[in-house]
């Protein structure tokens, strides 16, 4: 069976155990697919890309309940009643 591999780097289990800090560095802010036996086993994404990806995530869920929402009738509230 073939496997995608999802990012443009790669690197073995073995490679990265002998030096992590090398190749995130190396990957330049990219993900980097991690084989294990020639077979992805994980990624590593660096910490700034991943805060992207979950902004981005929660923009998709907060429009989708915008979405939902939307027709709905507003209810007028008095910020001085609260």
């Amino acid at each position: 069976m073939i496997d995608p591999i999802l990012a443009n780097a790669s690197v073995s289990i073995s490679t990265l155990k002998k030096n992590p800090s090398a190749v995130i560095k190396a990957a330049e802010g990219f993900p980097v697919a991690v084989l294990n036996h020639n077979k992805p086993t994980a990624y590593i994404v660096p910490a700034e890309a991943w805060e992207a990806l979950l902004d981005r995530l929660e923009d998709i869920e907060l429009a989708e309940i915008v979405r939902q929402r939307e027709g709905e009738v507003g209810i007028r509230v008095d910020i001085n009643d609260l």
